[in-house]
């Protein structure tokens, strides 16, 4: 490595710059020098040549950088200059400059290593959800992850019904609590442990529980309000979808294009639950569509006639419907709707309507949810991705059957991100690494980019992944 050298200090500057007669000739390069100052009968900047005060000083170093909770964030190489002094005589003074690399190198940080010691934490956040389909929580893992909510972890544990989060001091969690209510709709309970106590100080060490249950309604699912809560919501129909779940449900009557939000605090004072789910949807052909006026924002109201797809070429029944996908739908596309007619609820809120003189008369056949591309290839190679958390799955490894169902919830959430731009606005996307496709691969990638009718991701909305980027990519 080069070595800059700085122009000497005034106290260890020639003799003759400081008015003191020559006395002998330098030993290397003959100039004149005072020989009372001189060392080893040199000029400085001879001397400085071959004196290195340098030495020692270490030029190359490591950083520790933690990819769990990203502490000690670094370049990937620093650079620092540096100026040292040493004194190479009697009071004579020697400066120069040297240039010291850091590199920065992966080590787990103490705190992240207290994950694998047992019983180190002192609060946990028990999220739950009692729903079969984790696709909220797919939604709110993309929304601690966008924030950084899970940095202060120590570890992060998969459970039954949901994840537990675990921290080394209370407000740590009370932080995480905060967050979750300032993004979802969620009950929290507090609990407590003494853990220790000591008799002569009278100190006392508690563990700290924080239970966290999400509402048990996620996007796509049809409901059936209590008729009181419904009429106080706005007077909407009882028979709404679920469109958005935010710090509220937020609810949607496509017959009408009317919409209502259910908080928190309203919706734990008359629970509900949903009367069907994204599992039970029914793919529908549309055979007819018919703006019939109304709009509100991105939704047009229109009349459908549809028909399963299961029952085509088998019989001509068809149903009529009123849709809010008005502005996206046309003879021969397809839909994804719940099938009422002929569909036995055990639901006591779904009961209540039936018998009502009000809304007995309003229930409807179908209810079409969202508009559905049957030619788009599933499991398909995007150019995007999304990032999840490093979860510990202890000792609930799925069964062969938990583990389809799962991979076909993250591929159906992968499709809300695509198609849903209100939905996407919440989640980070990530470009996809690309990789160098092998001779046999060719063909395969001919037919990833082909455009299958279905929305897309605009590649401006994607960010780069700065922790797949190689040494040579950093610099």
């Amino acid at each position: 490595m080069s070595m800059d050298l700085d122009t000497p200090m005034p106290i260890a500057a020639p003799a003759q710059t400081q008015g003191v007669t020559a006395t002998i000739l330098c030993a290397d390069c003959g100039a004149p020098i005072d020989g009372m100052t001189a060392i080893d009968a040199k000029c400085y900047d001879c001397f400085k040549l071959t004196k290195d005060i340098s030495q020692g000083i270490q030029r190359e170093a490591t950083l520790h950088f933690c990819r769990d909770c990203d502490r000690w964030l670094q370049r990937r190489r620093v650079r620092v200059k540096l100026v040292v002094q040493a004194a190479v005589a009697e009071d004579k003074v020697m400066q120069q400059a040297l240039e010291v690399t850091y590199v920065v190198a992966y080590q787990q940080c103490p705190e992240c290593a207290k994950s694998y010691t047992a019983n180190v934490w002192r609060a946990s956040v028990q999220v739950r959800q009692k729903v079969l389909h984790k696709r909220t929580f797919l939604y709110l893992e993309q929304l601690i992850l966008k924030h950084g909510a899970h940095r202060d972890t120590i570890n992060i544990k998969e459970a039954k019904d949901g994840i537990d989060f675990f921290y080394s001091a209370r407000n740590q969690a009370e932080k995480f609590v905060d967050f979750l209510n300032s993004v979802v709709p969620v009950r929290v309970k507090k609990s407590s442990e003494l853990i220790s106590q000591d008799s002569h100080t009278a100190k006392k060490s508690f563990k700290f529980t924080f239970s966290v249950e999400l509402i048990p309604i996620c996007k796509d699912d049809l409901v059936a309000l209590p008729i009181s809560l419904a009429k106080q919501a706005g007077n909407i129909s009882p028979l709404s979808i679920c469109y958005k779940i935010g710090t509220s449900v937020y609810l949607l009557d496509p017959s009408t294009l009317q919409t209502a939000d259910i908080s928190s605090p309203v919706y734990w004072r008359a629970p509900f639950g949903a009367l069907a789910e994204s599992k039970d949807l029914v793919e529908f052909i549309v055979m007819d569509c018919e703006l019939v006026g109304p709009t509100k924002g991105k939704w047009v109201l229109a009349e459908v006639e549809v028909a399963r797809a299961t029952d085509l070429g088998i019989n001509n029944k068809t149903y009529w419907a009123r849709t809010h996908l008005g502005g996206l739908l046309h003879a021969g596309d397809s839909v994804m709707g719940y099938m009422l007619s002929g569909t036995i609820f055990n639901n006591l809120e779904f009961e209540a309507i039936e018998q009502s003189h009000t809304y007995s008369s309003r229930i409807p056949d179908v209810i079409i949810v969202k508009k559905h591309y049957p030619n788009r290839r599933r499991n398909r190679k995007r150019q995007w991705k999304v990032k999840r958390m490093a979860k510990d799955e202890g000792e609930l490894l799925p069964k062969k059957a938990d583990q389809e169902r799962m991979d076909r919830e993250f591929e159906q959430f992968l499709e809300d991100i695509e198609q849903d731009d209100e939905f996407r606005a919440g989640v980070q996307l990530y470009k996809q690494s690309k990789r160098k496709p092998q001779p046999d691969e060719m063909s395969m990638a001919t037919t990833d980019d082909e455009d299958d009718g279905g929305p897309q991701v605009n590649m401006d909305e994607l960010l780069d992944d700065f922790d797949e980027l190689t040494m040579e990519d950093g610099e």
